[in-house]
């Protein structure tokens, strides 16, 4: 890797005020953090692999009680999963209009929703092609690594 990217790198982490990044180009890895290893606070991993399905059903079993019933799914339809731990946002702005609701078509690379996780704001863009059935986070609510979000038929 690059020491000028290296450089780049601390000049964000310094500017933003974040805590730790961790950046990997193909076998080449970098981690900086602001913190020595030994009094570095506890520090919440996000893994963007798939999760076991064991795993997946305990950390899903909370969620499913306060999320809306969901229609049966059938072998076409797609699941449209959490990439990552943060709070679910429907609309880019308070009042906006969803970027998508039960009946919208969606085509690949298409804006779903935003999550916040740490304060930054991550558009999460539709990987399959088809017409949203059911919606199944709602608005300002948290949202777990894995958690469904989105059936798309």
């Amino acid at each position: 890797m690059d020491i000028r990217k290296v450089k780049k790198l601390i000049e964000l982490l310094e500017e933003t005020g974040v805590a730790e990044i961790e950046i990997k180009e193909g076998e080449e890895s970098v981690r900086i953090s602001r913190y020595a290893s030994a009094g570095a606070p506890p520090v919440q991993q996000v893994h963007y692999a798939a999760a076991p399905a064991a795993a997946a059903s305990v950390a899903q079993a909370p969620a499913a009680a306060s999320a809306p019933a969901a229609p049966a799914a059938r072998a076409s339809d797609q699941t449209i999963t959490a990439p990552m731990v943060g709070t679910f946002y429907a609309a880019a702005t308070p009042g906006a209009k969803p970027f998508v609701e039960i009946g919208s078509t969606v085509s690949v690379g298409d804006t779903l929703c935003i999550i916040e996780a740490m304060k930054m704001m991550n558009q999460i863009e539709s990987d399959k092609a088809g017409r949203v059935v059911s919606v199944m986070a709602k608005n300002g609510e948290p949202v777990e690594f894995g958690q469904p979000l989105f059936i798309i038929e």
